[in-house]
Order: structure tokens, then sequence, then C-alpha cells
């Protein structure tokens, strides 16, 4: 029996959230620690403006400072390198996308069982542009390939679901979390995947460490993102 949890906020729109998910899994390999992964949509408005732009990157609509345009530019320059050498996909959105349905989804989801698969379709699909997370009736598609009961989630999109997914991001910013990826262990929080080093020296002071894992950590490369999720 795991009795250490290690909480797991994460947005669809957050490519850096996307990047996290599998060096997250690995934690739950490593060490006897069950992961509780939540839904946090954040608010990009607040921090980088919004912007829509067409297929060929032509900017239709924008309400954004040349420094966020910057800002921005830097972050999926910075995401692609990582991604480009896990072979995945990052193609920038074309607006800022509501993600709190998809979030519902992941919670739907996470009631029977399924988190996983639901939580690895969509984010794939949805950095590929395949994917709109603001229709219902496609988060419920996701939600059926995964052999979820997709019943009720019409009713649990707008109630229950809703509540928990807003009550979820209200206790988180109580916490003091602002961004994503977010780790609280304890009552320790831990902002961007490039924590992951010291979240294992953590565990691993606390004996937690299956066979054979052994945590290292060099500070000396360490890096941080440019806002809260990206």
């Amino acid at each position: 029996m795991v009795d250490q949890r290690l909480t797991v906020y994460i947005d669809y729109k957050s490519p850096y959230a996307y990047l996290a998910v599998e060096p997250t899994w690995a934690i739950a390999r490593d060490y006897k620690v069950a992961l509780e992964w939540l839904p946090y949509t954040l608010n990009i408005p607040d921090f980088l403006g919004s912007a829509k732009v067409n297929n060929q990157g032509e900017v239709l609509e924008e309400d954004r400072s040349s420094h966020q345009w910057r800002k921005v530019r830097y972050s999926y320059m910075d995401v692609r390198r990582y991604a480009n050498l896990r072979g995945l996909t990052i193609r920038g959105p074309q607006k800022i996308w509501n993600s709190s349905l998809a979030g519902i989804g992941l919670l739907y989801a996470q009631k029977q069982g399924k988190f996983r698969d639901y939580n690895n379709k969509v984010y794939e699909r949805f950095w590929r542009r395949e994917l709109d997370i603001e229709d219902p009736s496609v988060i419920k598609s996701v939600l059926g390939e995964t052999n979820v009961d997709i019943t009720n989630f019409d009713d649990f999109a707008t109630d229950e679901g809703r509540l928990l997914h807003d009550e979820v991001r209200t206790e988180a910013e109580k916490k003091g979390v602002f961004g994503v990826p977010t780790y609280v262990l304890d009552d320790e929080i831990f902002w961007g995947r490039e924590h992951l080093p010291l979240i294992r020296l953590r565990l691993s002071e606390k004996g937690l460490a299956r066979p054979g894992i052994h945590a290292l950590i060099d500070v000396t490369h360490a890096w941080r993102p440019l806002g809260p999720g990206w």
C-alpha cells in the first residue's frame, strides 16, 4: 500500500505540462508514491495577453504587447527543443482555448479509472491541432475511446463536474498554486518540471525509493519556464 501522495496540477493548453506527463509517471514507477492528477485551468490572457492566428500563422486578432509576443515565441521555441528530443509534436494553438471542459473530462475519466489513457489522447491530439477541447461532443468521443461510460457525462459537465473543477482551482490557489505543472508534496510546492529531480530527492530522503533507485540532482542545470504553465 502506498501512503505518500504527490499532487500534480496540469492544464491541457500548457505545452510545459504536456512535456511533464511521462517524467511524472516515472516518479510513481521509481518511488512508492501515489499520483493525484488535478486540473488547474489557466487564465493565460492575465499574463500573456491573447491572440488568434490562421493556418499560416498570420495574426487575425490580438490583445498582446510586443513583450508578451516575445515571451510566447520564446516559449514555443523552448518547448519544441525538448519535444523534438522525445518525438512529440507541438503546434502552437490558433487561439487561447478554454480548457476547463477537458479538465472536467479528466475528472470524469479519473472516476472510472481511465485517466492515463484519456490524458494521453487529449494532450497528443490537442498539440497536433486535431482536438477541439471546447466541444462537449469531442470530449465525449475521447472518453468513449478510453472505454469510459459516457452516459452521465453531459450532466456531470454542467453540474457536479463543473463545481468540482472550480473547487479544485480554488483550493489549489489557497495552497499557493498559480501555474502548471505544479507539484505538491506534503505542504511543499514545486512549480515546473525542472523540479522533478528535487522531488525525487525529497522522496529518497523519506525512504520511498524503490530498489535500485538513487536520486541525483544537479542544481547547475536547472531551468525555469517563462510564466505559469509555459
